[in-house]
């Protein structure tokens, strides 16, 4: 006959093996589901590795080209640069055409263009006689405010220097929908002071242009159209500002917020 004190000991003694049997099980399954999540990042890596080198990670644009489209610019904030001020408020109305605007401009002219951005004043003259298409267009998308609040979403800072705008995505790949032939290419040079046509190959000139605030050497492949006559500086301050490397050492996304408050283009 099983006293008393001999069956609680026995049921003291289930429960304890209970209780171990849990702490195994229990044991066992962690360490599956560390196997489990350890084998899915395994795979996250393997995937953004191989998306990496299919190019879904990195831009079509070379170090030493200001042609072809940025990644999107990092969803950091902007850091604070000494002589820029918070963008007018507004948005880019991002027009569209399917084809290049009909030649207005007077190709016997020269055409200033003012560049009120926020972190200062550039200016630049346009020869409408040596790039005629080329100052058509710019001419025409400042008239319709398509550059207005637009940021620039590219500066490099090594081996090329230059500022690129006019996306109004500010992503690199923006365009007004239509593409116009290269022009003024013989014999182009880009030194400091120099506005041409950013491009994603032969005659895909659209809206994005660059403006060279540091002697830079390029195959003359991007139409050169404007001389910048005022603002070479503020170019420079935001330069010193830096960039976010996003692209690679030295090129990314400008550390400054540089916004387009209005653009305009007039006859002189």
């Amino acid at each position: 006959m099983v006293t008393s004190e001999q069956r609680r000991r026995q049921l003291a003694r289930e429960k304890y093996e209970r209780q171990q049997k849990n702490r195994v099980e229990a044991a066992a399954a962690a360490k599956r589901r560390n196997a489990i999540i350890g084998a899915s990042l395994a795979v996250v890596v393997v995937a953004g590795v191989g998306l990496a080198a299919s190019g879904v990670f990195s831009s079509d644009h070379k170090k030493s080209s200001t042609a072809a489209a940025a990644p999107t610019p990092s969803a950091s904030a902007p850091v604070s640069v000494k002589g820029c001020t918070t963008p007018a408020a507004g948005t880019p109305n991002n027009k569209q055409w399917s084809t290049e605007p009909a030649m207005t401009v007077d190709d016997k002219a020269t055409y200033t263009a003012t560049l009120e951005t926020s972190c200062g004043t550039v200016t630049f003259t346009m020869d409408a006689g040596k790039a005629p298409h080329t100052v058509n267009s710019f001419v025409f998308l400042a008239g319709q405010n398509y550059f207005d609040h637009t940021k620039c979403h590219r500066l490099t800072t090594q081996g090329i220097y230059v500022l690129q705008c006019g996306d109004p995505t500010a992503t690199g790949s923006g365009s007004p929908g239509y593409k116009f032939t290269d022009e003024n290419l013989t014999g182009a040079t880009y030194p400091a002071g120099t506005v041409a046509m950013a491009n994603s190959g032969p005659n895909t000139n659209g809206s994005q242009f660059f403006l060279v605030y540091k002697d830079t050497q390029l195959p003359p492949s991007y139409t050169p159209f404007g001389k910048i006559t005022g603002g070479l500086d503020v170019l420079n301050n935001i330069a010193g500002g830096g960039e976010n490397d996003a692209n690679g050492a030295g090129d990314g996304a400008p550390n400054a917020n540089v916004v387009f408050n209005k653009v305009t283009a007039v006859k002189n």
